[in-house]
């Protein structure tokens, strides 16, 4: 086969320099057909092998007939219907190739978003260990919010994936911009809407808020493309490199990158985030007057240990409500318990794992509780029993009846000796 560089000089010769056809093939060493052909081209040769087929050529149409009907049938199961004597990997490769055709396309529209219109929230799940309390650590869950027309991204940690802990985080978020937009689209998420239905929850919130809960549809995360992005931008531009020793070092950390991060560039709005949110916030809905339902809440009767559970930590309470229905509240930061509408307990959130969390008051006030039981039973056992007429009741011991009536309940053993 001819050289890119022999085509090159052929080419070179008889048009440049005008030398006859019969003389290029005499220098260069060729033959004068190959002359002619090199001049005859506009493009330099090109070495293609000749195909020998491949495996999967001959079982195409036995391939393509069972795809015709089902579509999406599994590769395994097409090996299995053709008698698919190789190894998977060639089949897999062909399937690729023809199963779209099967399939149909599905082009994705490029969107745009007014102002106020979406945010898109998602849960980012950094590997990083956060110490949580001594000796523990722990994988928490980051919320991320990104507003669709200035792109302004906010995020924060949050202590679990329950559906109180992430309204809570929502809120905190939604109130720190001043106004929540028109729309928040969220993935299939458990507490949101992993039924494929926005839950209870998650309803009440936005209905307090005026605002609407759309879900991406199952396995389709371009539908929130934007917040999927920035939970890489998170993880490869603000994660390297850092330490925490909490989560609240985490989220004061992350707040002071998130300026720097919303002052960027870009591209795709040809602006700063930080520019456009105010033509963004003119745009969306004023925060209503009330808080909306967030935090764990849940209603137990106090039992004689006088601690409630909240996710696995277990906090005290005012024993002196053992017994009683207590309400149970869970923020973020804050554990409160209310008896009758009084509180009888108040504690700084943990977000450890199985914890005990004492407040000094409830084990003292306990402690002068038991001895008080312990001190009124005494007395009870050492008052005397007296008759309606006021004298002493005689107290005797058990033997003293069996002696009375002539019974003997221990007779002596008459196995011979």
């Amino acid at each position: 086969m001819l050289k890119v560089e022999d085509w090159a000089e052929i080419r070179r010769l008889h048009r440049a320099e005008g030398v006859p056809i019969k003389e290029i093939a005499r220098r260069l060493g060729v033959a004068r057909n190959t002359v002619r052909a090199a001049l005859n081209s506009d493009r330099p040769p090109k070495y293609e092998r000749a195909s020998r087929g491949q495996v999967a050529d001959a079982f195409e149409p036995q391939m393509r007939a069972l795809l015709k009907e089902w579509p999406r049938m599994p590769a395994p199961v097409i090996a299995e219907r053709i008698g698919w004597p190789y190894s998977m990997a060639p089949l897999r490769k062909r399937l690729a190739l023809i199963r779209p055709e099967y399939l149909g396309i599905d082009p994705v529209d490029r969107v745009t978003y007014g102002p106020g219109q979406v945010a898109q929230c998602d849960l980012w799940f950094p590997q990083t260990r956060i110490p949580v309390t001594a000796g523990q650590e722990r994988m928490l869950p980051v919320l991320v919010m990104t507003l669709g027309f200035s792109r302004f991204m906010t995020a924060t940690m949050i202590p679990t994936r329950q559906a109180g802990d992430i309204l809570s985080g929502m809120w905190q978020l939604i109130r720190g911009i001043g106004r929540v937009t028109k729309t928040l689209v969220w993935d299939r998420e458990a507490a949101i809407g992993g039924t494929g239905k926005v839950s209870a929850p998650a309803a009440a919130f936005a209905g307090t808020l005026a605002t609407t809960i759309r879900l991406a549809p199952p396995r389709d995360p371009e539908f929130k493309g934007m917040v999927e992005r920035n939970n890489q931008y998170l993880e490869t531009s603000f994660l390297p490199g850092r330490r925490f020793v909490s989560p609240a070092d985490f989220n004061d950390q992350l707040g002071d990158w998130l300026v720097r991060a919303n002052s960027r560039t870009v591209r795709s709005i040809q602006g700063r985030p930080v520019d456009l949110l105010e033509a963004d916030c003119q745009a969306m809905i004023p925060l209503p007057p009330v808080t909306p339902p967030i935090g764990l809440n849940h209603r137990v009767r106090l039992g004689r240990d006088y601690y409630v559970r909240v996710d696995t930590v277990d906090y005290s309470v005012d024993p002196q409500a053992i017994g009683r229905f207590v309400d149970v509240t869970a923020s973020l930061e804050t554990v409160t318990v209310l008896c009758d509408g009084q509180l009888v307990a108040r504690h700084a959130r943990s977000w450890a794992r199985q914890g005990v969390i004492t407040d000094p008051v409830h084990a003292a006030t306990a402690a002068r509780m038991r001895q008080a039981l312990a001190e009124d039973r005494q007395r009870r056992q050492a008052a005397v029993r007296r008759h309606a007429d006021g004298h002493a009741v005689a107290l005797r011991a058990l033997p003293d009846y069996d002696a009375l009536f002539g019974v003997d309940f221990n007779p002596p053993s008459t196995k011979a000796k």
